[in-house]
């Protein structure tokens, strides 16, 4: 008889009955701290469950002998150990009992349907990133961890309303926290985001921050199943912005597809004016994390205006001039150069010495001078460049508009 991986969800920090006879039979227990004393209750030898490499294998050993049973909070498959075993010894000799998720003893508790939520788990993971995506969805599930906390992911949040001018926003959303969920000592929080961000809250622990209104995801058709606005295809009527300060439609598209941007990773908008590549790239990948970097005040305040319309919280509005800006920044995979200040060739440099391996730069030049220099720059950092020159009519009832011709110097490394 082959032996078996007993792979039990436990609800709380007790075993329903049907769970305890499953373990019957087996030698051996995985289990975490939290769950080890069951281990002893029922006189089985403990293995345990960090580190998880050590752990796979003393249970690929044990099963010389005889069946393993595997303790695991809530539901296995649920961001949690089931994944892990599944890829490691195979679907055929694993058994699942799955009790209740942290998720649904959370929304069963908060009276919150979860049929249409984003999950995030942030266990080991950076916190960056996931502001965007909370920011952008109704109501978005989070598993915490020892680092990212309730209050830390709280106080992001309100942070990146803030810098975007949309403070007046945090009003919208609440959140709630499910502490040691099915024990006795269960904690229940709901509050705003600054009540959230000042309050301390226990290690086990699942957060729902929920937009009631959906005032902040609804710039963002994804999160509400409706095509408010295009994710490509935006027009200079429909971007905030001065004194027709802003890449025109056609050179926008062109300049997009230069840079040939991948769903995840970095780039940099320089000189960001409007943000109007900024916007679109954002519709296009919304996993792309944006720094739009911008030193005038009249376009930092479009910038705010239009990542608040669109609700593309991916976008980093960074205040200051570049190079100087760049230094904090995480290094990029995608640059665009909208405008310089006059420091075209120290922006170049900077640019290449930190743009990552097989990444891009693409340049926009109206004045002729920027044209003859940046490719120099760019072949003289040991980027191949190719380029492009734009040129558009636009044609209404017979009536011929031409815009500035437009250099497109792409860069490659």
């Amino acid at each position: 008889m082959e032996h078996l991986i007993k792979l039990i969800g436990v609800c709380g920090d007790t075993l329903s009955g049907s769970a305890r006879e499953v373990l019957e039979g087996c030698c051996a227990v995985v289990a975490s701290r939290r769950f080890s004393g069951i281990a002893r209750k029922h006189g089985l030898a403990l293995i345990p469950i960090a580190p998880v490499s050590e752990m796979l294998e003393a249970v690929n050993k044990t099963l010389e002998s005889g069946s393993v049973a595997v303790l695991a909070s809530g539901d296995p498959l649920f961001f949690g150990i089931g994944r892990t075993l599944i890829k490691r010894f195979g679907r055929d000799i694993i058994n699942i009992y799955p009790a209740l998720s942290s998720l649904q003893l959370a929304c069963a508790c908060f009276k919150i349907p979860w049929d249409d939520m984003k999950f995030i788990s942030l266990h080991g993971r950076g916190l960056e990133d996931s502001v965007s995506t909370i920011l952008r969805n109704r109501t978005t599930a989070i598993l915490t961890d020892t680092h990212n906390t309730p209050d830390v992911i709280s106080s992001l949040l309100l942070e990146r309303l803030k810098k975007t001018g949309a403070l007046d926003l945090a009003d919208a959303i609440t959140v709630h926290v499910g502490e040691n969920l099915g024990l006795d000592d269960q904690q229940l929080f709901s509050g705003n985001l600054s009540e959230a961000a000042a309050s301390k809250f226990g290690p086990l622990n699942i957060m729902i921050v929920h937009d009631r209104d959906g005032k902040i995801s609804e710039g963002n058709h994804q999160s509400l199943g409706i095509n408010r606005f295009p994710c490509l295809g935006l027009t200079e009527d429909e971007i905030e912005h001065s004194r027709n300060l802003i890449t025109k439609n056609e050179v926008r598209a062109a300049s997009l597809h230069a840079l040939r941007l991948e769903p995840h990773g970095c780039l940099w908008d320089v000189g960001a004016g409007s943000g109007s590549l900024s916007i679109e790239a954002a519709a296009m990948c919304p996993e792309l994390s944006i720094y739009s970097i911008e030193r005038a005040d009249e376009q930092i305040k479009n910038i705010q205006k239009n990542i608040r319309k669109f609700g593309h919280w991916n976008i980093n509005l960074i205040t200051g001039e570049a190079p100087e800006a760049l230094s904090s920044l995480p290094s990029p995979d995608r640059i665009f150069v909208g405008g310089s200040g006059g420091q075209l060739e120290a922006i170049i440099r900077e640019c290449v010495r930190r743009l990552s391996p097989n990444g891009r730069i693409v340049v926009n030049a109206v004045l002729k001078k920027t044209a003859i220099q940046a490719p120099f720059l760019l072949r003289s950092s040991g980027l191949s460049v190719s380029e492009s020159r734009i040129s558009v009519e636009r044609l209404n009832d017979g009536n011929v508009t031409r815009l500035n011709t437009i250099t497109i110097i792409t860069g490659k490394r």
